[in-house]
């Protein structure tokens, strides 16, 4: 067996894809008066989140901001259709939390 690092190639050709899928979200908290407040939401989406589909959650950008924060949700999978649908359910759940409003999303796929 060969071992590659970072190349394409491979010696059973598909068996090792990996996709790693990743959804970013601008967040409007208007509820959040404080980061307290701002912490309180984030934590309660983010563990609902984790816990329904199985999925890396970050704060990337906003942090010093109490009333709008980009999250990241990353998850990794053999198909890019199943880490969409993955995703694309997680994004149902932050759109139907009554703590923040979605402002924007983007989906990347590696």
């Amino acid at each position: 067996m060969r071992a590659t690092l970072g190349g394409s190639e491979s010696t059973n050709p598909g068996r090792n894809r990996m996709i790693v899928g990743a959804l970013t979200v601008d967040l409007s908290i208007e509820g959040a008066y404080s980061l307290k407040d701002k912490r309180a939401v984030l934590n309660k989406l983010r563990d609902r989140v984790r816990q329904k589909f199985n999925v890396a959650v970050a704060e990337i950008d906003g942090q010093d901001l109490w009333n709008y924060s980009v999250v990241s949700l990353v998850t990794v999978s053999n198909e890019q259709k199943h880490a969409n649908q993955v995703l694309s359910k997680a994004l149902e759940l932050i759109e139907s939390f009554r703590d923040c409003d979605v402002e924007d999303v983007t989906f990347e796929f590696l």
